[in-house]
This record gives structure tokens, sequence and C-alpha cells, in this order.
């Protein structure tokens, strides 16, 4: 019998190094496989991409925006998930000051000149305490960001991040919800109200992480996925 499939969706401006790790630590138990979020300007768009190059049933990962498209795969498609993790993400439509804050992130990014995705300003956001000095964590972020490049970081940000807390409620797949204790961006009680919304969640906040945590606790997140694919999915 053939492992089940488990598809690790990144997020904004990050590529398959993201779950370097879990790609790894899964392969006893799961076949992962990286879905690619760059090339659609929509959230819908996005979705039906990820499912056209998944199989007919398989669990899914996404992380920051990859979880909201995530939850956008589970508005469309819920009969072909079996189990769900929500990673570093929001179910919340941004605010105004947030959606003005995108606009000045494009406008800078669309000057000419080197991009610089992952400085030394947003890995004191991005990263807890512990690890904001951390120059291997910094290089390997910066490297995909730098890798993907304004474009992406362009049309990924304007992708509409929508009000998805009335869809959580129908979510009936074994499902995680796992942040940082240090998450900046999409802190641990939006989390808690997350997973207070699905009936299925289980909630895990991970002491030694801020925003990144597949790559500030990797076998933490390894285990955690793991512990969810052992959980008996719902029968559709």
């Amino acid at each position: 019998m053939s492992l089940p499939q488990i598809v690790l969706i990144p997020g904004l401006l990050n590529d398959a190094d993201l779950w370097r790790d879990q790609i790894t630590g899964l392969a006893d138990i799961a076949r992962p496989r990286v879905a690619d979020i760059t090339r659609g300007s929509s959230l819908g768009a996005l979705a039906e991409m990820v499912l056209a190059t998944s199989e007919d049933r398989f669990a899914l990962a996404g992380f920051s925006l990859g979880g909201i498209v995530a939850q956008e795969i589970l508005r469309r498609a819920p009969e072909r998930v079996t189990h769900l993790a929500l990673l570093d993400t929001t179910m919340l439509p941004d605010t105004p000051e947030r959606a003005a804050e995108r606009e000045e992130l494009i406008a800078q990014a669309s000057k000419p000149g080197r991009f610089h995705g992952f400085g030394k300003k947003l890995a004191q956001s991005y990263l807890a305490p512990e690890n904001r000095d951390n120059a291997d964590m910094i290089n390997r972020v910066r490297a995909m960001t730098q890798r993907l490049g304004p474009d992406v970081f362009i049309r990924q940000t304007r992708i509409a991040r929508p009000d998805s807390r009335a869809s959580l409620t129908g979510i009936t797949c074994p499902t995680l919800v796992l942040c940082g204790n240090h998450d900046q961006l999409t802190p641990p009680e939006l989390h808690r109200s997350m997973a207070s919304l699905i009936p299925s969640a289980d909630l895990v906040v991970l002491e030694h992480s801020g925003h990144l945590t597949p790559l500030e606790e990797p076998e933490n997140v390894t285990d955690h996925l793991k512990r969810l694919l052992q959980r008996d999915p719902v029968r559709k």
C-alpha cells in the first residue's frame, strides 16, 4: 500500500526550501509534494492550480499565505482533503491599515534596483528573539526571496485575503492549527480563535518560534504533522 500524499503550500516569497526539513522528516509516513503558488493572480486561481496538480485525496499543510490558499481549497473541494494543517496564517481579511502597508511594500518592490526581500528589519519581526541573529536562518529566507524576486512578491501581495471565519466551521477533517509563540504577524491569539472555529482542530503554540515555524523549530513542526497524519480521516 503506497503512502498518502501530503501537499505542502509555502508562504509569500517562499519556495520548497521552506519545507526542506519536513520533506525529509515526513518521508517515512507520507509522500510530500510542495505546491507552487507563485504564478496565479487570485486566491481562486492558486487553489485551482494546487487541486489540478494533486492526487484525488491528499493531506494538506499551508504556511502563512499558503494557509490562506489551503482554506480556499477546503471551500472548493473539501471531499479531497483528508487532513489539514494551518501554520502561522490567518482567517481574517486585511484591515485598512494592513492593506495600506501592502501597497507601500508593492511600491518599494516596484522601484528599480536590487530587490531585498528579507532585510534585518524584517528578520526582527519574523523570527523569535533567540533566532534574530541566526545567520543561517536569515540567509535561508533571503535566498528564497531573491530566487523568486519582486514580480512574485508583487503578485502574491496583491492577492485579496478574504474573511474565512464562516467556512472554518464546516471543516470536518482532522486539523492542526500551529503557530510560534513570538509570531508578530499572525499571533497566537489569532490561532486560538481559528482553532475554536474548527470542530476537529488541535492547537499547538511553539515556544521558540516567531512566524517561521518550519525553519525555527523544524523537528517539532514535523512531529506535529506526523501526529496529524496518524489521526483517522473523516470518511467521505
